[in-house]
């Protein structure tokens, strides 16, 4: 069932394969791993599509596809999650990981009185880079973990499920 449903919203590899965009990877893309739907591949490019969702950077796709490729993990799968943060979510989550690195460091949090200036905006960068930082790479993380296994627990509860209606069809 999984891998009926991924492969549903999966654009083909040959797709990606003879896009021009691509070249710069040489016949590294044409990989098999990259592109198969298995129990491995797909839990690992979860963690690594959730991780890199995290990582406050231009380049989180190239990023997500590099580290699909070195871990041989689902390309499509590991750069379609780095889109968990868009112009939409990116606010809230970016200013979740900036509240949950300040409690992490048991800082409070900045006051109110901001003043629009130069000086005033280089010096909140200071206070703010740390604890930001800090929650983001500790939610990538957790991402990653909850990911990865979530994916393998799904996975084996598809195939046991799988395997339950087969014995009772005979």
């Amino acid at each position: 069932m999984p891998k009926k449903l991924l492969q549903k919203y999966m654009p083909s590899p040959e797709s990606i394969k003879d896009n021009k965009m691509f070249d710069f990877l040489g016949d590294k893309i044409h990989d098999p791993n990259l592109w198969h739907l298995t129990r491995r591949s797909v839990s690992t490019a979860f963690a690594i599509g959730l991780f890199v969702a995290w990582i406050p950077t231009i380049g989180q796709m190239l990023i997500a596809a590099l580290s699909a490729m070195y871990f041989r993990a689902n390309l499509p799968i590991s750069v379609g999650l780095v889109l968990t943060t868009n112009p939409i979510t990116m606010p809230p989550m970016f200013y979740f990981a900036y509240l949950f690195g300040l409690s992490i460091l048991n800082r409070p949090a900045p006051a109110a009185d901001f003043e629009f200036s130069l000086d005033s905006i280089m010096l909140a960068l200071g206070d703010v880079g740390g604890p930001f930082l800090l929650g983001c790479l500790i939610l990538g993380v957790i991402s990653a973990l909850i990911g990865y296994f979530g994916i393998l627990a799904f996975w084996r509860w598809q195939v046991l499920k799988r395997w339950e209606q087969r014995s009772l069809r005979g």
